[in-house]
């Protein structure tokens, strides 16, 4: 089992800045995909950003230039810092955690977290 907690979430006023964090329960998955997505009501899920096991990032448009996926050292945290925040910005940010092979299968295995809370605010 991969267990997946968000945090950081809260308030922020447009044009100011944040920064969630993601950990992993077992360092086993230090080799996973890690991703944020995110969603406000009544909005599909966008996917945020992404960063492999070989360290290539991918960004969505809405956010290129304002936000910066990072992990530690031992890849059992991945953050998201996003800079210029907008009105829009606002959602549930979730982490999903892709792992392949062994246990978790040929074509993967994929766990959430919960999600951790975004509005923007004067």
């Amino acid at each position: 089992q991969v267990e997946v907690v968000e945090s950081g979430g809260g308030s922020v006023q447009p044009g100011g800045s944040l920064k969630l964090s993601c950990t992993v329960s077992s360092n086993t998955a230090s080799s996973c995909d890690k991703s944020w997505y995110r969603q406000a009501p009544g909005k599909e899920r966008e996917l945020v950003s992404s960063v492999n096991n070989w360290g290539t990032t991918t960004y969505s448009p809405s956010v290129k230039g304002r936000a910066t996926i990072s992990q530690d050292n031992l890849k059992t945290t991945v953050y998201l810092q996003m800079n210029s925040v907008k009105v829009e910005d606002a959602a549930v940010y979730y982490c999903m955690i892709h792992c392949t092979g062994g246990s978790w299968g040929y074509y993967g295995t994929d766990y959430w977290g919960k999600g951790t809370s975004v509005t923007v605010s004067a």
